[in-house]
């Protein structure tokens, strides 16, 4: 994937994937309506529903290494109890992330970061928008980018997270890496957002969906500031309707099978990855 871009605040502000004018089919922790979220089995379930980007979340180990999930805690999704952050990468891989979902997946584990890149490398037409939780300081930015990097998935991944210190750490990492920008409450635009995004060069802003719905002109008032709009998280028809007219480029789901194939019926134009 090329990447091209003008410098904006001191930053290379790659070309969004949109460019091609097509709304983007955002598959939330992978098809998690179908399999347990952030867990392999949804992340195939992501790549076989056709979705053009399989979000995920990471935090970071006690040993310092990407570990996919959600929570500061193992306790809601793992058959464990504990911080993330207190644990060791072997220690959360033991862990059953799939019974609290259906018994049918409790053999599957916590996977780490370099599993979910390794499969997408592997598996062309879904790309990765990567949530990183929590301040990650340089060296363990070095440490998530490094694990892209090894996978063959830095340039088919986004990185976007909520924290500054994070977004910042990215990019001193990184100069080209594509970053977006999480928003999750109300904010003014020209006093967090937009300043943030610019200092970064954020090729992406994502408010959630009700901080839209309150202000629609937010989608125009980002794209005039060169950005792309994933919003989240929107499983209902009535709601995609919605967020298309505003103009959004992508819709995060926890159903990607149902959105891609509403889009297909409804004339909307994107393509579907050839699964083999």
């Amino acid at each position: 994937m090329s990447e091209s871009g003008a410098a904006v605040g001191g930053a290379t502000r790659p070309s969004p994937p949109t460019a091609s004018g097509r709304l983007l089919v955002i598959a939330h922790r992978g098809n998690a309506s179908v399999a347990p979220g952030n867990t392999m089995p949804a992340v195939e379930g992501a790549w076989r529903a056709g979705a053009d980007l399989v979000e995920i979340d990471v935090r970071m180990s006690a040993d310092g290494v990407p570990v996919v999930i959600h929570d500061a805690t193992v306790d809601a999704t793992t058959t464990g109890a504990g911080e993330v952050a207190g644990m060791s990468s072997a220690q959360a891989r033991e862990l059953d992330a799939g019974s609290w979902f259906s018994a049918v997946f409790a053999a599957h584990r916590v996977p780490l970061l370099a599993d979910v890149a390794t499969f997408l490398a592997d598996h062309d037409g879904t790309d990765l928008l990567l949530e990183v939780k929590g301040d990650l300081s340089v060296a363990q930015a070095t440490v998530v980018l490094a694990a892209l990097e090894a996978a063959g998935m830095r340039e088919r991944t986004i990185v976007q997270t909520f924290w500054p210190q994070t977004i910042r750490s990215l990019r001193a990492v990184d100069p080209s890496i594509r970053l977006g920008l999480l928003v999750g409450s109300h904010v003014a635009p020209n006093e967090v957002m937009f300043p943030l995004s610019a200092e970064v060069g954020a090729m992406a802003c994502n408010p959630r969906y009700d901080l839209l719905a309150d202000d629609p002109h937010l989608v125009q008032a980002i794209h005039d500031a060169g950005m792309s709009v994933f919003v989240w998280t929107l499983n209902e028809a009535a709601a995609w309707e919605e967020a298309i007219a505003w103009g959004v480029d992508g819709i995060i789901t926890d159903r990607p099978d149902r959105l891609a194939g509403w889009l297909i019926a409804c004339g909307v134009q994107r393509t579907a990855p050839e699964v083999v």
